[in-house]
């Protein structure tokens, strides 16, 4: 059971649910939503208290006479041309000011009748009472008034008769598609008197089976005579007590907002055994790796690191050498150290092969079709116009740029190396000049100093072979660390750029999609919320 409240809950759920979804849902249906949604705010804004109660039947069901039967006065004029009933007419029985509400229903022919006499056995207290053109009649004009009010009365009293209440037209484009609203639903047995006991029971029956095959459920069915009375006192008892409940106008505005919400919700769910949720995007952002060249800058940051430390490590009289050699990242106009993407200038990396760039574009599209496997159409649609591919090339390209890919300084253990092998060439150097100044000395035949002897050697040759010794096994020593190294800080970089990469591939791709996700179980949410009690069970 609703709560007597909850409509304008439910209406405020489907009004955000139809500015949620946007285009997204078929305009139709959206249209649909926002009539009723305005519909609803109308008719609460208007005349609360009063219940409109709409006579609805086909040409020659008696609806004119029945209605003046209800109203105790003629009031309508029931004829024999056909149609008889040209305008809505209404009966007004309320205390309340029903002009604005009227004149919403555009319904300009009025009566009003006695309130609260207890000396006329016309109109419950709280009603207005509309007699509407046939919706068979053979002037489409009437036939379209009709459909409005029928969209409009808080309370339908369809008017049977035994030769037509069986017509298809009947069902399947009224009672059936008002399957929702069988709870401010009547349905009058006009004519009653015209048939035996037997005969008006088998016509009651049939009725019944046909209103349950309609999805109508169990609707009031009342045997009535507009012509001797019968059974006018129970519909019009019907009628007081919905007027006494106050509650047919909410009942039949909530049953639209239901419709409307179990409409969008069946929209909404798609392929419901479908997952929904978020794929990874590791392979998504492996391709848009080797879109970016990736592996290339990785190869160039391992051989730059390996130069910067064998340039720390190497033996200094050769390292000249090896500065020579271009640096592998500066090649590329990439630099070490942090730089901010506002400053990072386009890499020299070649552009990507048709290949690769397939691949990227492949595994873009692979992913997007996991996100959205399962969505409505229109879902899916508008998530491939958010993800945009232009100028995701230039994004990949800056964040390379922008990463950093190696420490300012070298290696600690590389500068402490480049320290020893410095003494070494001191040494080595120390112990030429102190060999050449013996040799001098000789050649000139003065006498020589004592020389001192560091072992088994002279001093100065220990110098120059312990110079020698030690530069040769720091450079072999360096050479390993370099290598080491060159793999470290590959690796370190390879995980910066993924980041880097993946940054990118979720603003530009896993974003966008999220969003639209997020967006889509919102409306879904909404939808069910709006749906209510009057929805469908959903999972």
């Amino acid at each position: 059971m609703s709560r007597p409240d909850d409509l304008a809950e439910r209406t405020d759920a489907l009004d955000g649910l139809l500015r949620t979804a946007g285009h997204r849902l078929d305009p139709v249906l959206a249209a649909e939503g926002a009539r009723v949604v305005a519909q609803v705010r109308e008719r609460l804004a208007l005349a609360p208290s009063t219940t409109v109660v709409a006579l609805a039947g086909a040409t020659g069901s008696g609806k004119s006479s029945l209605f003046n039967a209800l109203a105790g006065a003629d009031v309508a004029r029931p004829g024999t041309l056909r149609p008889t009933t040209s305008r809505p007419l209404a009966a007004v029985a309320t205390a309340e000011d029903v002009h604005a509400l009227l004149d919403w229903l555009e319904v300009g022919d009025r009566r009003e009748l006695p309130v609260d006499d207890p000396a006329t056995r016309g109109l419950p207290t709280g009603l207005v009472l509309l007699d509407l053109p046939d919706h068979d009649s053979v002037v489409q004009e009437h036939r379209a008034t009709a459909e409005r009010l029928y969209a409009r009365a808080d309370l339908l009293v369809w008017v049977l008769d035994p030769q037509k209440y069986a017509d298809a037209v009947l069902h399947e484009r009224y009672l059936r598609p008002l399957a929702g609203h069988a709870g401010v639903m009547v349905l009058a047995l006009n004519h009653a008197d015209r048939l035996r006991p037997d005969e008006r029971e088998t016509w009651r029956a049939d009725v019944r089976r046909l209103a349950s095959e309609d999805g109508l459920g169990d609707v009031p069915t009342v045997p009535v005579s507009a012509r001797t009375g019968e059974g006018v006192d129970d519909l019009r008892a019907l009628l007081a007590r919905a007027a006494e409940r106050r509650r047919a106008a909410a009942d039949r505005l909530r049953a639209d907002v239901a419709r409307v919400a179990g409409a969008v919700a069946d929209a909404l769910d798609g392929d419901a055994d479908a997952r929904r949720d978020v794929p990874p995007a590791d392979r998504l952002v492996t391709a848009l790796e080797h879109a970016a060249g990736v592996p290339t800058v990785v190869d160039a940051v391992r051989r730059s690191a390996a130069r910067r430390v064998r340039a720390r490590t190497g033996w200094p009289p050769l390292r000249l050498v090896g500065r020579l050699r271009p640096d592998p990242l500066r090649r590329l106009h990439l630099q070490t150290g942090p730089r901010d993407a506002a400053d990072a200038d386009r890499t020299s990396l070649p552009p990507a092969g048709p290949q690769v760039q397939a691949q990227a574009a492949n595994a873009v599209r692979g992913w997007l079709d996991d996100a959205t496997t399962g969505l409505p159409d229109a879902w899916v649609l508008a998530v491939r116009a958010d993800v945009r591919t232009g100028g995701l090339a230039d994004d990949l390209d800056v964040a390379v740029a922008s990463t950093t890919l190696l420490p300012a300084r070298a290696p600690w253990w590389a500068r402490a190396v480049d320290v020893l092998q410095w003494a070494g060439v001191a040494a080595l150097v120390g112990g030429l000049v102190w060999l050449g100044v013996l040799a001098g000395l000789t050649y000139l035949r003065l006498p020589e100093p004592v020389t001192p002897e560091w072992g088994p050697l002279p001093a100065p040759t220990v110098l120059v072979a312990g110079g020698l010794a030690l530069g040769l096994l720091l450079t072999l020593l360096g050479t390993v660390g370099a290598w080491a190294e060159g793999r470290r800080q590959a690796a370190r970089a390879r995980r910066r750029l993924r980041a880097s990469v993946a940054a990118v591939a979720t603003a530009r791709v896993v974003d966008p999609v999220t969003t639209e996700l997020a967006r889509w179980r919102s409306c879904r949410d909404l939808a069910r919320r709006a749906a209510g009690d009057g929805g469908r069970r959903r999972r």
